[in-house]
């Protein structure tokens, strides 16, 4: 089991990420340090995380503080509020979907193919597709989880 730490920055439109073994506070700390060095200006930078306790280390909330990034928490179960959400279902259905990786190291390089290709075919019609999906699919959780009406089933 692997865990992908994906990072997206609105403004410039680029995603990258890196897997780890497990979840914690460390590889949490480590994206943000990458973070903040892709923005070596000393701006703040505003980083919106799911609600993930190791995200809320008191170590790592002391070096934000210490580096100008500003954690920003999403609701419990709301997905649908963070924007790198959206760029994980192309992710999924160009990486992982019907795919049969032998190990963990050829599953990784598929991943950083694919982050390189689609950091230089952002506005590409298959990404935008795999996006407009992946929004619609997050959008019908809000719905649910949060009071909405159910989806229909399926005639």
């Amino acid at each position: 089991m692997r865990y992908f730490h994906g990072c997206y920055s609105v403004g410039d439109d680029l995603l990258w990420g890196i897997n780890h073994r497990r979840k914690g506070s460390e590889p949490t700390w480590s994206a943000l340090k990458s973070i903040r060095a892709a923005r070596p200006d000393g701006a703040p930078i505003y980083v919106i995380m799911d609600n993930l306790s190791a995200h809320k280390n008191r170590r790592i909330r002391a070096w934000a503080d210490k580096h100008k990034v500003r954690l920003l928490f999403t609701p419990t179960y709301a997905s649908w509020a963070n924007p790198i959400e959206a760029h994980f279902g192309p992710l999924r259905q160009f990486t992982l979907a019907n795919s049969n990786h032998p190990n963990h190291t050829v599953q990784t390089r598929a991943l950083h193919a694919y982050l390189r290709w689609r950091n230089a075919h952002a506005r590409h019609p298959d990404v935008l597709a795999a996006q407009r999906r992946e929004r619609a699919r997050i959008r019908s959780e809000k719905g649910i989880r949060w009071g909405g009406r159910p989806l229909a089933p399926a005639a």
